[in-house]
C-alpha cells in the first residue's frame, strides 16, 4: 500500500462521505443546516460542502497518478482500484444530482452508456493481451465533467445571480466529448473488437 494507492483509497472514502452529505435527510432528523441568502437566492450549505469534498477527491485523482508515475509506484492493484474510485466518485454524484433534479437525466444516461461501451472495449482488448491507452478527447471529457459537477454543486454561483446557466453548459460540453471520445475509442479499436486482422503492408523491393 504505497502513497499513490493510499490517495486512491482516500478518494473512495471521500466518495462515501460525499454520498452521505448529498443523501442524508438532515431535515427529517431535526438538523437545520444554515441557508445562505445570496441576492434573492437560497444557497443550501450541504451542496457547498459536497462541492469542497468533490473538489478534494478530484484532486487526489490527479495526484495519485502523478506520484505513481514519478516515483515508479504503478501497480496492478493501483490501476484497478483507481478506475473503480474514479467511477464511484463521478458516476454516483451524477446519479444523485439527476435524482435531485439538479442536472438533466439525459446527460447522465449518455455518460454512463458511453462508459459502459468504452469499458467493454477495454475488457475485450485486455482479454487479448492488448492495452488501450487514454486519448485526449477522453481526458477533455473528464476535465469538463469534473468542473461541471463542481459548478453544479456550487449551485451555478456566481453565474446564477446573472441568470447564466454555466454549470449545465459545461456538462453539455462534457457530454459532447463523452460521445466523441466513445466513437473515437470504437473506431480506433474496432479491429480488436471484431477480430479483424489489419492488412499487411507490402515491402517495396525498390
Amino acid at each position: 500500500m504505497n502513497l499513490a494507492n493510499k490517495l486512491t483509497m482516500l478518494r473512495i472514502f471521500l466518495t462515501v462521505v460525499l454520498i452521505g452529505v448529498l443523501l442524508f435527510p438532515f431535515e427529517s432528523v431535526g438538523i437545520q443546516l444554515p441557508v445562505i441568502p445570496v441576492k434573492g437566492l437560497r444557497v443550501e450549505t450541504h451542496y457547498l460542502l459536497a462541492a469542497i469534498i468533490f473538489a478534494v477527491a478530484s484532486f487526489t485523482d490527479f495526484l495519485d497518478g502523478y506520484i505513481a508515475r514519478k516515483y515508479n509506484m504503478v501497480t496492478d492493484f493501483g490501476k484497478m482500484v483507481d478506475a473503480i474510485a474514479d467511477k464511484m466518485l463521478v458516476n454516483s454524484t451524477l446519479v444523485i444530482l439527476a435524482a435531485q433534479r439538479q442536472i438533466p437525466a439525459l446527460i447522465v444516461v449518455i455518460i454512463l452508456l458511453r462508459d459502459n461501451i468504452v469499458n467493454t472495449i477495454k475488457m475485450i482488448a485486455g482479454s487479448k493481451g492488448k492495452v488501450i491507452a487514454a486519448i485526449k478527447s477522453g481526458k477533455l471529457k473528464t476535465t469538463f465533467l469534473m468542473i461541471g459537477i463542481i459548478a453544479t454543486l456550487c449551485l451555478n454561483l456566481p453565474f446564477e445571480i446573472w441568470g447564466l446557466n454555466v454549470s449545465d453548459g459545461i456538462l453539455i460540453l462534457a457530454t459532447f466529448f463523452s460521445i466523441y471520445s466513445g466513437v473515437e475509442y470504437f473506431i480506433k479499436n474496432k479491429n480488436i473488437v471484431f477480430d479483424i486482422e489489419e492488412p499487411k503492408k507490402e515491402i517495396s523491393t525498390k
